[in-house]
């Protein structure tokens, strides 16, 4: 059975006067799907989420949002739409009530019609309604703009970011929120540079200079990985990598935390032979072992496959 497209984008182009956000993308995202568009600072996320917020106008290409044009449309789309910024943009000295009374008012409805959508997160905030939003936490500021974005109950809900600076915690209350909209139908797209959480949209699409590099679901994406995949724990992450580089068969080295991620041809090597290797070169290695690969390794894989030397840095 064929889904509805909620989002359709064919050949979508933007350019600034020294770099080129997006280098004529296509993408399709069904209605009521939760899709993520994956990747670091720079690589075109936000300038695409403003175009399909019908804030900024694409050079080439089209765009429709639930069957609407962003550029013939934008009156209508603005009306469906709920977008929350990458940047905290509600009014900072308004009180958290005046500001969501202020975004009802905008969209002319009634705060109490659609409070079954937003009562989840705004109990969170309610004992803070009367502080300006200003003196809100992070997280709190996060919450409370996610109600202006849905006070007016949006069709498609436009996220870039939303989790960025924010504590773990927070993060995770706010993707168990995104789960429970994902119930009222409502198609969400996502943008985080965050990699764990790709695993928890229906599909991804890995971007890095405007250019989609996949689109899957994020077990499929990590089932095509073609490469074998190390874990290496030693006393000395910045040597192990510069070591393992030098290892015949070894396909690329990268950093993971504390631990060093290494990929080679699958059956040239195993995890004996790399302990007794760097263990010959002095060093102290606590554990080494096979890994299952997640969305950052295929990430720097299809980097590396394109040509695109790794020199941002992907939060994991």
């Amino acid at each position: 059975m064929t889904k509805e497209v909620s989002i359709d984008c064919e050949n979508l182009t933007k350019n600034y006067a020294s770099a080129t956000a997006l280098a004529g993308i296509s993408f399709k995202v069904s209605k009521g799907e939760i899709f993520g568009f994956i990747g670091p600072d720079g690589a075109g996320k936000t300038s695409l989420f403003r175009i399909l917020a019908t804030l900024l106008l694409p050079d080439n290409g089209t765009a429709s949002v639930e069957g609407l044009d962003v550029v013939k449309d934008y009156r209508k789309l603005r009306q469906i739409l709920g977008y929350m910024p990458g940047r905290f943009s509600l009014y900072q000295d308004l009180t958290v009530a005046e500001n969501l009374q202020f975004f009802a008012g905008i969209f002319r409805v009634n705060i109490k019609e659609n409070y079954y959508l937003i009562r989840d997160i705004y109990e969170q905030i309610a004992p803070f309604a009367n502080r300006r939003a200003g003196k809100l936490s992070g997280g709190m500021k996060q919450k409370l703009a996610l109600c202006c974005a849905l006070i007016h109950k949006p069709v498609v809900l436009i996220l870039d970011e939303p989790t960025t600076g924010v504590d773990a915690v927070s993060r995770h209350e706010f993707w168990e929120m995104l789960i429970r909209l994902k119930q009222e139908h409502i198609t969400i797209l996502v943008a985080t540079p965050y990699m764990d959480e790709a695993v928890l949209c229906d599909r991804v699409a890995l971007i890095q200079h405007g250019e989609i590099m996949a689109i899957d679901t994020p077990e499929s994406i990590t089932r095509a990985y073609p490469d074998q995949l190390f874990k290496i724990k030693s006393n000395n992450t910045l040597t192990a990598i510069r070591l393992m580089k030098e290892f015949e068969g070894i396909l690329s080295a990268e950093m993971f935390g504390d631990t060093v991620h290494v990929s080679a041809e699958k059956g040239r090597i195993n995890a004996y032979a790399i302990k007794e290797y760097l263990s010959e070169k002095g060093m102290m290695v606590t554990a080494v072992s096979e890994a299952d690969p997640g969305i950052e390794d295929c990430f720097i894989h299809l980097m590396k496959q394109s040509g695109v030397v790794k020199n941002e840095t992907i939060i994991s």
